[in-house]
């Protein structure tokens, strides 16, 4: 079993009321096990962001560094994407 420690803290209302309403609910044993889970939560969305960072985003901007006319305007991805979208609610209003 891992070592503990014991931890006073102080949490704004609308969050300790979220942790109360796990336990309340049967999820959890405890508020410590409430915290414990939503920081290792919080860990791997820390590993996953560092992964897409080094695998996606930096790749993407050394490109973009390497051949800058690859890039589009704000102009051009706000109508690339108001076409998309566009799209998308023909795709679903259609009977």
């Amino acid at each position: 079993m891992a070592a503990k420690q014991s931890l006073n803290i102080t949490l704004p209302q609308d969050v300790a009321d979220m942790v109360e309403t796990k336990v309340a609910s049967g999820q959890y044993q405890d508020a410590s096990a409430v915290i414990d889970d939503s920081l290792r939560y919080l860990a791997e969305r820390d590993v996953a962001v560092e992964r897409w960072l080094i695998e996606d985003v930096t790749p993407t901007y050394d490109k973009m560094k390497s051949d800058p006319e690859r890039g589009l305007t704000a102009d051009e991805v706000r109508r690339r994407l108001d076409a998309k979208v566009a799209a998308l609610l023909r795709e679903t209003s259609e009977p």
